[in-house]
């Protein structure tokens, strides 16, 4: 049979063409090639191979895409092993809830001495700068929560050393948060016993004083009862432990500064700021007043934690209800700090007791007029929010205990070694607070060396991770905030070792009063 040339050439589809052999392409197909009886292709060759070609290519690509976006977040498997990782369902409310109970608590009630030295416009100037400025951080650290794309820095150690290194980082943040963390619990142990005595004689009156126990005995009755709390798991599961926290913390507030302003004030109340005849003692009482008002604010070495128990992602990211959790709550943390500065001040002026602030205050002068079952359920309240701030507090330093165990043995602790654990640090917390009862007078201390935490460091960390363009409004607003913090940290922390040495404290050993 002759093959007429002239007659048009059947050929296979160009994509199956490609797909075989590289000399059927060529420009001069040879007639002994086109005349070998082709193989039947099945139809659905024709009909998937150009279909799934491209939707495998669009896959891969987009898949390629996410990897380097960062939005295929890689998981440390260690994290699922941790109290505060450990679950990551939270939300809005949660996060209302935790920041609520870490962000008002006895220091609130301090703050009415910081005006007996600043006085009303200086005070109330201080205070709303202050407000401002950690507000600002706090939406800082929110950013940085997932600002390296795949990765969410949960804890606020793990920011520091990704902004700074792995040293400087550690140098900067390890003692600052830890010490946030274990000297708050220690703190709260002293409040809540030392009020726990109150509330007995409140509610007992004179008639219970025989068989009244000693400080210590109270302290052990609070720590037996913060124990036992800190027995549940993880970080979410004390939410609502933290919202019972919040409730009363804002109602105690609440009536401390309403019952001070609602009743006769004492005589003899002053407003003129206490001064000296030696202008460094005076700068130096500034500088505590003003390290009294940072320690208000307290709460930022737990905002990571708090949101990296929220589930992320690309549609969702969790920067978003956390933001809502702290722009809700620190609204309600406005009204409640506030007017007990404004109004505690106002009521008892530079006879605002130092030692317990408002509380001993209100015990003091209006313990006859006030009714018993007032002044119980404030006590009261002051207990519980004492308990709970306890528990997310006290979180940090599970998980970093945890951590150690973990990091050596591949995997999670027992539910034997996390009870004892945790047991292990209520003791601690407790012989601290027996041994060091002085601990509770150095509140401005402790606000200078918590200050960069709260205002410097997550400023100098944003420009360290997300690099604003030099020169910038972002760039000269974060340099200046964090040298600002760093040098006014610095200030506090002399200021405050000064008044302690010049005016003293009443310093004994293993003698809670």
């Amino acid at each position: 049979m002759e093959i007429n040339s002239s007659s048009p050439v059947i050929s296979n589809p160009p994509l199956i063409f490609s797909t075989e052999s590289p000399s059927i392409t060529s420009a001069t197909p040879s007639p002994c090639i086109n005349s070998i009886p082709k193989t039947p292709k099945s139809p659905l060759a024709r009909m998937m191979t150009p279909l799934a070609s491209p939707m495998k290519k669009a896959i891969a690509s987009m898949q390629t895409y996410l990897e380097e976006m960062g939005h295929l977040t890689k998981l440390d498997p260690q994290d699922s092993w941790l109290p505060i990782t450990e679950s990551r369902n939270g939300n809005a409310y949660y996060a209302a809830f935790h920041t609520l109970s870490s962000g008002i608590g006895f220091q609130a009630l301090l703050l009415p001495l910081a005006f007996t030295t600043l006085g009303w416009v200086w005070g109330i100037i201080s205070l709303s700068l202050a407000f401002v400025w950690q507000l600002y951080t706090l939406w800082l650290l929110i950013q940085l929560h997932e600002a390296v794309p795949g990765t969410r820095y949960s804890r606020y150690l793990r920011l520091s050393v990704a902004a700074f290194g792995e040293r400087l980082g550690k140098i900067l943040a390890l003692f600052p948060t830890l010490y946030l963390a274990g000297g708050t619990c220690v703190s709260l142990i002293m409040m809540g016993g030392s009020t726990l005595k109150i509330f007995f004689h409140t509610v007992c009156g004179t008639t219970c004083n025989a068989n009244s126990l000693s400080t210590i005995e109270w302290y052990v009755v609070f720590v037996c009862s913060a124990t036992v709390l800190s027995q549940l798991p993880n970080l979410n599961s004390i939410a609502g432990v933290s919202l019972i926290g919040a409730v009363t913390a804002v109602t105690y507030c609440t009536l401390t500064w309403a019952l001070s302003v609602s009743t006769t004030r004492p005589p003899g109340v002053s407003y003129t700021p206490v001064r000296t005849e030696s202008d460094v003692e005076n700068i130096c009482a500034v500088l505590n007043a003003l390290g009294i008002i940072a320690f208000a604010f307290r709460g930022h070495n737990l905002v990571l934690e708090i949101q990296g128990t929220m589930p992320s992602s690309m549609k969702n990211p969790s920067s978003v209800p956390m933001w809502k959790g702290v722009k809700f709550s620190y609204i309600i943390i406005a009204f409640c700090l506030f007017p007990m500065a404004i109004g505690g001040y106002w009521a008892y002026g530079n006879l605002i007791p130092t030692n317990g602030g408002m509380l001993s205050a209100l015990d003091q002068y209006h313990r006859n007029e006030t009714s018993k079952v007032i002044l119980g359920f404030t006590s009261l309240f002051v207990v519980i929010n004492s308990l709970t701030s306890f528990q997310i507090y006290a979180m940090p330093v599970f998980d970093n205990l945890e951590f150690r165990y973990t990091s050596k043995q591949n995997g999670p602790c027992p539910w034997w070694l996390r009870t004892g654990l945790r047991i292990f640090f209520g003791c601690l917390a407790f012989f601290i607070s027996v041994a060091l009862p002085f601990l509770k007078n150095l509140a401005g201390l402790i606000g200078g060396v918590a200050l960069p935490v709260t205002l410097a460091y997550p400023c100098l960390m944003w420009i360290r991770i997300k690099k604003p363009e030099k020169s910038s409004a972002m760039w000269w607003l974060n340099w200046t905030l964090g040298t600002l913090g760093l040098a006014l940290s610095v200030l506090l922390v002399f200021g405050a070792i000064w008044s302690i040495v010049t005016q003293g404290i009443p310093i004994h050993f293993f003698k809670p009063q």
